[in-house]
């Protein structure tokens, strides 16, 4: 039955507003030209920058996989069992409640199109966190050892729905196009999307009509690259807000637009030393310094009063964005584990909020299997930074974080260290935690990527394609629950399996649960089958693979399936 106009304009007025979140890879704070950048052009995000409530001390972690866990849960990202980007630690535990659980419980759609990078087999996946439609690539970048082989960011393959699906076109290009088509297949009912590009993370690649502009400028090839891949992003935020606009979703919808850590400009021009912007703040991605995890973060809203290029000056992060949507939009949250973020409604409402809370907040790298206490950390509170517990800065008077002045404030050192040993204490639980994949369940067959072997500190796994195409002599064990007693088929192959290609290896090992198993192979054998009987419970799973000259590496993909009941009694 077709609604009268009267009866439809009330029905449209008293609907959920519908949420979407829009989160750019490696784009640093002075990397939008409203934020003062004297090269970048981005007309779109200058216009949501204008019309947006924007928080301008808003804090995440400092590398990719921590401030996706840390914001899709309202915790701290190593309480999620993510504080890498590799080896093991960038799985996110299935026991966490995420922002799309919460919208799911409110009768909201869901979708997540574009990066994910906490996980590529269950219960790390997208779907099995609460999203019901999903676009990605596997796992951290285009062209990791996880995403469908020799994608190269054009006409690519990404994972649709848990199946393998081409698309044509640039990546960002699709991402956004994905999006459009969902949110109009969804524009009668309320939704949540989290939008998330990979771009614009190395390796720097976008057609040249948006880098050569750059170029010409003086800029240097690869900076000029990741300058076009932003211009690029810029371009389809224009087209996206647009067809929000067609879609008459404007006016109801929250659209937050934000980054995952400091910028990768550091790092592309610390070899040639070219000055690059970064709105006067020390450091870049993977750092401590405030450049390192201080990054955008707009929100835009008309129906919700959440316009006019207001600033939010109060220190907030990533953790708070969950307990603020909840609060915000009126949502029941499930239960789950505590949350370490708090609602910033009343700043963003532009509040004079007396019990808004001084808190110290924290960050840090932690690129190992046990994090180092101390370690590349940072302390927050006000305008005062601590550095790994020793170095301290007050930004108010130097914002470029040029001048440690620890010993003129032994209280403030005193404070920010006792604040972060308790933190600290809070973590230790959980770092003795290990996220693990699961076997024979969910997921039959589950394919094991060389990406999350369990790897000392000192070693970096195979997590790129570039080192599986070059055969690196590396090995590391995966954590993996076996569901189920069972019989089990493991499967090695040295490339992805759906390229049946010749392994040219003399010799396959497997060892799982105490169970250690080898065979001799051809040098045409494409694959290495294992049947193994294996009882319930956390164990780990490690593969060899031999050349003919001797060297050993892992089995760089590694597929797993349940194949029924014991069939023995051992």
């Amino acid at each position: 039955m077709v609604l009268p106009v009267a009866a439809q304009a009330i029905e449209h007025s008293a609907r959920k507003p519908n949420v979407i979140l829009i989160i750019t890879d490696d784009q640093g704070y002075g990397e939008i030209g409203a934020h003062g950048h004297p090269v970048l052009k981005t007309p779109n995000l200058d216009r949501l920058h204008g019309e947006s409530v924007r928080l301008t001390d808003f804090h995440v972690d400092p590398t990719c996989s921590p401030t996706r866990s840390a914001l899709l849960t309202g915790r701290y990202s190593t309480r999620t069992g993510v504080w890498h980007t590799i080896n093991g630690r960038s799985m996110m535990r299935g026991e966490e409640l995420t922002i799309p659980e919460v919208f799911k419980a409110n009768g909201y759609a869901t979708a997540m199109i574009g990066k994910w990078h906490l996980g590529a087999n269950y219960p790390c996946r997208p779907s099995d966190q609460g999203f019901d439609h999903t676009v990605w690539h596997l796992d951290g970048c285009i062209g990791g050892g996880p995403d469908y082989w020799e994608n190269d960011y054009f006409d690519d393959t990404y994972m649709t729905n848990g199946e393998w699906k081409k698309y044509y076109g640039y990546c960002t290009d699709v991402w956004f196009d994905e999006a459009a088509k969902w949110v109009g297949e969804k524009k009668d009912q309320p939704f949540f999307l989290y939008l998330s590009t990979n771009a614009p993370h190395g390796p720097y690649i976008v057609e040249e009509k948006y880098s050569k502009p750059y170029e010409a400028d003086g800029v240097p090839e690869d900076l000029a690259k990741f300058y076009g891949m932003i211009a690029n992003i810029d371009e389809n935020v224009g087209k996206f807000r647009k067809k929000l606009d067609d879609l008459g979703l404007t006016e109801n919808t929250l659209l937050i637009y934000m980054t995952d850590n400091g910028t990768a400009a550091g790092w592309i021009c610390q070899k040639s030393g070219f000055e690059y912007y970064n709105a006067g703040m020390r450091g870049w991605k993977s750092f401590a310094w405030e450049g390192g995890h201080r990054v955008p973060s707009f929100w835009y809203w008309p129906k919700g009063q959440l316009t006019g290029g207001r600033d939010v000056k109060e220190m907030t992060a990533h953790i708070d964005v969950l307990p603020t949507l909840v609060d915000l939009l009126e949502l029941k949250k499930p239960e789950g584990p505590k949350l370490d973020g708090i609602p910033i409604t009343g700043p963003l409402h532009g509040l004079e909020v007396e019990s808004f809370p001084v808190r110290t907040l924290f960050a840090h790298v932690q690129r190992a299997h046990t994090p180092p206490k101390w370690e590349a950390s940072v302390a927050m509170r006000g305008s005062w930074r601590l550095i790994e517990g020793e170095k301290l800065y007050d930004l108010k008077s130097d914002p470029g974080q040029k001048t440690d002045v620890a010993s003129a404030h032994p209280e403030i050192v005193k404070q920010l260290r006792a604040d972060y040993e308790t933190w600290w204490k809070s973590l230790e639980e959980d770092m003795k935690q290990t996220v693990r994949i699961v076997l024979g369940g969910k997921q039959n067959p589950t394919v094991l990527y060389s990406h999350d072997w369990m790897m000392p500190t000192t070693v970096v796994t195979a997590w790129h394609q570039n080192s599986i195409r070059r055969g690196d002599l590396i090995n590391g064990p995966w954590n993996v629950e076996v569901e189920k007693d069972g019989r089990y088929e493991i499967t090695l192959f040295r490339w992805a399996p759906y390229l049946n290609r010749e392994m040219e290896m003399k010799e396959a090992r497997v060892e799982i649960a105490g169970a250690k198993e080898s065979m001799e192979l051809k040098s045409s054998a494409t694959e290495a089958k294992f049947e193994v009987n294996l009882r319930e419970g956390p164990t780990q799973l490690m593969t060899w693979l031999v050349r003919p000259d001797g060297g050993e590496s892992g089995a760089y993909y590694t597929q797993v399936r349940y194949l029924g009941p014991r069939l023995t009694s051992d």
